[in-house]
């Protein structure tokens, strides 16, 4: 094996991918049979930090273990904190073999790996392509890219226009299920309304907001009855097909209840649009660019218009007296917009519009705080605002958060008022009963009055009923 050392640049890395805390989570029961399967070996590996990638490789061809202190020489002291976070992860995850002297690749990891990347074995793991099919014609990448498209967008449009009425195409039951599991909508007076943490969710990225809601679909796969070694499977099988390649379900099949699992995942996944059929009976199926690019850092959807998908320079203009010019014709970021801006015009690539007391306050009541429409403002700020210095106008921040202030400044609590006493001596008797209960909300000692919770009232009818004879 030869020496490499590792320097600071090839320990920094970014944030790790979200799904492995789930994975760390599980047991190494669970990891040990999804590493039987080399895609999910491959499609791991694809997540892992640039450290933790060249740490398997410097392992994945010795026949033996290699002493922990001859990889540790290899390390600058630089990049030692690096190193160890790096090992440390790879531990949780199960790849690496639990020995504190030697180190060595998790046995069945190891095998499936070298599989994926040399080929050979039948396992079907990488999908089964589909024979040529002379009655229908193949499905184009466009088409498959204008399908996943439509559906994610169907999504995003539920959500931002969610309580107004205007949300023409509503996706399935399972969907509008999973965004409430997830948090992201929820119901608080009847009908589906987006909240602060699906606001948030807007302003990720597609890939993120895909695996937002792939993780709570692995979250429910058992109160679903579905095997989770199958879900993951399935899911990084997905991630390493070819797009634009029809496959077969008929060669995915093992037990009976892998058989369910996939067939549900069909289903729902159709849902999402990562994958397209031509009937939901057909037995074969087309990964769409949303399933291929799952565990790479390509974009999911390259044509997407969606909220968190717009012109990368941004496009918001924000003036100081809060009229607010958005150059867009994307209806998504549109109505994203007429979330907390209260819109006035719209031309062919414009919007115009103003931040109000009223529009943010709509905002506020549906969840979304006044740093989150203050983030996505300087998130999608035009060119020109970058220019700035603050990017937006300073008024206009305080502004909005003073508006959130002034919405949380009174709060409401039932309860009773406790009036009318005889006498001072009555009232103070009384008031330092409710005080020893820890119920008193307000008093005034002025008008001999006080405000006592709920919870507290049988105790203080009780009291004063004892004091008076029961004539209170």
């Amino acid at each position: 094996m030869p020496s490499i050392s590792l320097t600071a640049p090839t320990v920094l890395s970014s944030s790790p991918h979200s799904l492995l805390p789930f994975l760390q989570s599980q047991s190494q029961t669970t990891l040990t049979r999804l590493y039987q399967r080399p895609s999910a070996c491959l499609s791991i590996f694809r997540l892992l930090a640039p450290l933790q990638q060249q740490i398997v490789m410097n392992l994945l061809w010795l026949e033996s273990a290699i002493a922990s202190s001859t990889m540790a020489a290899w390390v600058v002291r630089e990049g030692k904190k690096h190193y160890d976070t790096a090992l440390s992860t790879l531990f949780r995850l199960h790849i690496l073999s639990t020995s504190p002297i030697k180190l060595a690749l998790n046995p069945t990891f190891k095998t499936s790996f070298r599989q994926a990347l040399t080929g050979g074995g039948t396992t079907g793991s990488f999908g089964a392509p589909a024979p040529n099919d002379d009655k229908h014609p193949p499905m184009g990448i466009d088409g498959l890219d204008g399908y996943a498209l439509e559906r994610w967008e169907t999504i995003l449009h539920y959500m931002v226009s969610s309580g107004t009425g205007q949300n023409s195409m509503r996706p399935s039951k399972d969907v509008l299920y999973l965004l409430q599991r997830s948090g992201l909508m929820a119901s608080p007076h009847g009908s589906l309304q987006i909240t602060s943490a699906g606001f948030q969710f807007l302003l990720h990225s597609p890939h993120a907001q895909l695996w937002d809601l792939l993780l709570q679909y692995l979250r429910m796969a058992e109160e679903r009855g579905m095997d989770l070694v199958e879900v993951l499977s399935f899911l990084f099988m997905l991630s390493t097909m070819e797009l634009g390649r029809e496959y077969s379900t008929e060669g995915m099949n093992g037990t009976q209840a892998a058989a369910l699992t996939q067939k549900a995942m069909l289903n729902d996944l159709r849902d999402y649009g990562l994958l397209w059929q031509r009937k939901p009976s057909s037995r074969r199926f087309y990964p769409t660019r949303l399933a291929t690019t799952l565990t790479s850092s390509s974009p999911p959807l390259p044509t997407s218009t969606g909220p968190s998908s717009g012109p990368k320079e941004g496009f918001i203009v924000l003036e100081t007296n809060y009229r607010v010019y958005a150059y867009t014709d994307n209806p998504l970021q549109t109505a994203v917009l007429n979330l907390f801006v209260a819109l006035k015009y719209r031309f062919p690539n414009l919007v115009v519009g103003s931040i109000t007391r009223d529009s943010v306050k709509k905002a506020l009541s549906n969840g979304i705080s006044a740093e989150q429409i203050i983030s996505y403002l300087m998130a999608h700020a035009h060119p020109q605002m970058r220019k700035n210095n603050p990017l937006l106008p300073v008024t206009v921040q305080d502004q909005i958060r003073l508006w959130e202030l002034e919405k949380n400044r009174l709060k409401s609590q039932e309860g009773y008022l406790y009036t009318a006493f005889t006498s001072p001596a009555d009232y103070e008797l009384v008031l330092n009963y409710a005080k020893q209960l820890d119920v008193v909300l307000w008093e005034n000692a002025a008008k001999r009055c006080f405000f006592g919770s709920l919870d507290g009232h049988a105790n203080i009818k009780g009291f004063i009923e004892r004091r008076t004879g029961g004539n209170a």
